[in-house]
């Protein structure tokens, strides 16, 4: 396994100024469920300082850009399955299989991991994982290359099903998901319209805005005694 350490120092002292302003607020504050919402960001902030790689050394860092090369394009494409013992990411790049196995270069850690792919066809492609949902082997875990693409292998500490990757990905379905749980169901029905509005083509909108149109001309006309 092929280790490649990579460290945003900018990004590692934002973390540490929010420790440090929510540690202050910590101490101020008085009420119970305030200090509750306080302490499990504080305890958040100090996980995700923990899992950051380690910084390399600066003669390291420059050797690395130097030999470089090119330019390098973040991989935002990926497929994901899990086993009992493993979490699966595969990611399809193309002709990958050709270059040298130091080209294509993992750095673990137990709630993170770093990829690095060098001079693909005259580009590099990065991939980082952070906050990853559940804790994994840093040991245990690799990486394989096979034709056009990479699979990443995350060895689980504990065989468990996961959700999703990431904890910012549980928590956004989690939101969404109270948004659609509401007593009223008609307002549900009206959350999920305008998420598909939002996020919808021209064709969605159109059909959703006829509808809409549609159903006022019906209440309007007392075919229906509720508006959706």
């Amino acid at each position: 396994m092929y280790l490649m350490y990579t460290c945003d120092p900018l990004f590692s002292n934002q973390l540490q100024k929010d420790l440090e302003e929510v540690k202050e607020l910590l101490t101020n504050a008085t009420r119970k469920r305030v200090r509750d919402v306080l302490a499990a960001e504080k305890q958040k902030l100090e996980l995700e300082i923990k899992n950051q790689p380690p910084p390399k050394p600066k003669d390291v860092v420059e050797e690395e850009k130097s030999s470089l090369g090119g330019y390098t394009v973040k991989i935002n494409n990926y497929g994901w399955d899990q086993s009992d013992k493993f979490v699966k990411i595969y990611i399809s790049l193309n002709g990958v299989q050709k270059l040298p196995a130091e080209n294509v270069q993992v750095n673990f850690t137990e709630r993170s991991f770093d990829l690095l792919v060098k001079n693909l066809n005259g580009k590099n492609y990065t991939m980082t994982f952070n906050n990853l949902l559940k804790p994994i082997s840093v040991e245990g875990s690799s990486r394989k290359i096979k034709t056009d693409m990479i699979l990443v292998m995350c060895k689980k500490k504990r065989e468990e099903k996961w959700d999703c990757l990431t904890q910012v990905e549980k928590e956004s379905k989690e939101k969404e998901k109270a948004a659609y749980d509401t007593a009223d169901p008609s307002e549900g029905l009206m959350n999920i319209l305008k998420k598909m509005y939002a996020e919808g083509d021209d064709e969605m909108k159109r059909t959703i805005n006829k509808a809409w149109v549609e159903s006022r001309e019906k209440q309007y006309k007392g075919d229906i005694p509720m508006d959706i």
